[in-house]
């Protein structure tokens, strides 16, 4: 990237920061999102690469190598999964939706809401599964194998990709509140605009000062 891109900024989790701060395009990688079941063999792992315009999404590309799936998005072009167009699942509310999170185990301050959070989406939906890779599940949202995700304390190169995905696939994705800051935040909800107004109406409530900050 340094060679065909070398105006570019590049922000990654094993490599750091290069020359991120004034550039117009940074590329955020995870080489790999989903290391603790990559080394216990859970067959739940990807390559996430994302590049920021301004601070926004522009390119997303999230790659499966076990399963071989390639998932893409480009701004203002749709979001594709090995070239067929994908659109997130058209379910209409929470009851029949099967949602995907993950644990904020590196905060224990926000274990308290989450747990109430859980709680209250487990009564009210079809299932909900914690994988272990935020890449991919938000992967699955854009495709509709999933129907909502949501998380807290994620980092900028767990979302890079895959919000762009699920917004050229026709959903929404907000933070916790609703508004636009998850990838200052680290707050993720995402889901079609239906079912992510039930998830915040349900989410709301479990908020503190700091997640609502």
């Amino acid at each position: 990237l340094q060679k065909a891109y070398p105006s570019h900024g590049i922000l990654g989790e094993e490599g750091g920061r290069i020359g991120v701060r004034d550039e117009e395009y940074v590329w955020v990688i995870d080489p790999l999102d989903g290391t603790t079941n990559f080394l216990h063999g859970f067959p739940q792992f990807a390559v996430s690469i994302g590049l920021l315009y301004r601070g926004k999404p522009d390119v997303g590309v999230i790659y499966d190598p076990l399963r071989q799936e390639l998932f893409t998005a480009k701004r203002g072009a749709g979001a594709t999964l090995e070239n067929r167009r994908m659109r997130v699942a058209p379910h209409p509310g929470l009851p029949a939706a099967l949602l995907g999170t993950g644990f904020p185990f590196k905060d224990q301050s926000y274990i308290d809401p989450y747990l109430g959070m859980l709680k209250d989406l487990i009564k009210d939906t079809a299932g909900i599964r914690r994988a272990g890779s935020a890449a991919l599940d938000l992967a699955y949202v854009a495709a509709g194998r999933l129907d909502g995700f949501w998380e807290i304390g994620l980092q900028l190169w767990d979302m890079a990709a895959g919000v762009l995905m699920i917004q050229e696939a026709g959903g929404i994705v907000t933070d916790l509140s609703g508004s636009d800051r998850f990838l200052d935040n680290g707050q993720i909800l995402a889901a079609n605009p239906r079912l992510h107004q039930a998830m915040l109406d349900t989410i709301s409530p479990h908020l503190d000062d700091q997640l609502r900050r």
